[in-house]
């Protein structure tokens, strides 16, 4: 009974850093590398606390589930945060309990674990719910067993260690299958709560939008009629530039005002079942002289048979929007591969990739927003348009991108039997 008091104690330990981090910092943090720096210390007081009040068992046998911050600390904060924790365990240990077997036991343990948890950090945070929760619980077990090598190995094996080892691998599977769900589903609610937020401004701007664009675009019009009087042909050349320009300049504003109205008064859909590599193969060759000019190869596998539900103008339009900022990402040329196949959990998956000046994660977590544009003369409308268009087709874009390393745009749509 002590035991499991102990090691629900434990527990408790655990999840009060994780509830502190979602509720009062993870949506006041804007910056990346701070908000990792809280989680990382956060992550470090569960390991401290985890082993300063061992769960006890038999006599002289001290259980900790220091693993579970440890382990979902270096899966969720990244690298050097990983093995920041790892240090911490170690040096609380030597400082907590002296030098003594189980301090060997734990440099070894880490030597052999840290490494492995480091390596699956990328597949696991770019894997679905249910792939992060194997890859999870893969780990602790491969940590409990290789704890329990380095324990024999240093004392010798026995039948009472053996027990213990399956008692504290027990506990330490089921608890971390409860934290990656609860993380998981915490880090869902925040994500849907940031949505609905920012859904709510999006309908503001759309209302204003909407009434600003045409009251600006009447006078337009008309400004653009009184230009084109004006170009008499007994003008000078200079002035016959000039108007040209005007009119140039104004039929770009209306260019502009028509990117405001798509987006603040989407017209109706009318999706019909189309043959997505069709449609990308189109956009391929409607695109392929833009990126000669621009020393860009573009090279492509495209699979048989992806059908899904989409208005075929419009998703030219967001591919045609996505592909163009791949190729213009690249000012020195390079390749872009595009990729479109059937996925076994019943999507169409679109990915274009190129090997650009990338983005940071700031960079990534605006895109779509109102007039957020990386280009210096850019109105950050194509993107919000492209963004909109793929959700209207009930299905989402997910960006991945690193400085000076590209960027790869995956776009996921429902397949259509």
């Amino acid at each position: 009974m002590n035991l499991i008091k102990d090691l629900l104690l434990q527990l408790t330990l655990i999840v009060l850093p994780m509830f502190t981090y979602h509720t009062f910092f993870a949506e006041k943090l804007s910056k990346e590398k701070i908000e990792k720096l809280v989680m990382t210390a956060l992550w470090g007081l569960s390991v401290i606390f985890c082993m300063s009040f061992p769960a006890t068992y038999g006599p002289g046998y001290q259980l900790d589930l220091e693993i579970i911050p440890l382990l979902l600390g270096t899966l969720y904060s990244g690298i050097r945060n990983g093995i920041f924790l790892a240090a911490v365990a170690i040096v609380y240990r030597l400082l907590y309990f002296g030098v003594d077997i189980g301090l060997y036991v734990t440099i070894l343990t880490m030597l052999c674990t840290v490494p492995l948890f480091l390596y699956c950090r990328k597949p696991f945070n770019q894997a679905p719910r249910e792939k992060k929760l194997k890859i999870a619980v893969l780990l602790s077990l491969y940590f409990s067993i290789a704890g329990f090598s380095m324990f024999c190995l240093l004392l010798g094996f026995s039948l009472v260690y053996l027990r213990i080892l399956i008692i504290h691998t027990s506990f330490i599977v089921v608890f971390i299958w409860f934290f990656t769900i609860l993380n998981e589903y915490i880090r869902t609610i925040s994500q849907m709560r940031l949505e609905i937020q920012e859904l709510g401004k999006l309908q503001v701007m759309r209302d204003i939008t909407s009434v600003f664009a045409h009251e600006i675009r009447n006078p337009m019009q008309v400004s653009r009629g009184f230009l084109q009087l004006l170009n008499d042909p007994d003008l000078s050349d200079k002035k016959k530039r000039y108007i040209e320009l005007s009119i140039e300049e104004l039929d770009r504003a209306d260019e502009i005002i028509s990117d405001l109205l798509i987006f603040a008064k989407p017209s109706n859909n009318r999706m019909n079942r189309i043959d997505i590599g069709a449609e990308l193969n189109r956009v391929l060759n409607i695109t392929k002289a833009y990126s000669i000019s621009l020393n860009v190869e573009m090279k492509y596998h495209i699979s048989n048979d992806c059908w899904a539900y989409a208005n075929p103008q419009k998703l030219r339009q967001c591919l045609i929007n996505i592909l163009k900022n791949a190729i213009e990402s690249m000012p020195n040329g390079g390749y872009v591969w595009v990729t479109c196949i059937r996925t076994g959990d019943g999507n169409i998956e679109i990915i274009i990739q190129d090997e650009g000046i990338g983005m940071s994660k700031e960079q990534v977590d605006r895109l779509g927003t109102p007039f957020y544009s990386l280009k210096e003369n850019g109105t950050g409308l194509g993107m919000m348009v492209s963004y909109q268009i793929i959700r209207s087709f009930k299905g989402q874009i997910k960006v991945t991108s690193e400085k000076e390393e590209g960027t790869a745009f995956c776009i996921l749509l429902p397949i259509v039997r």
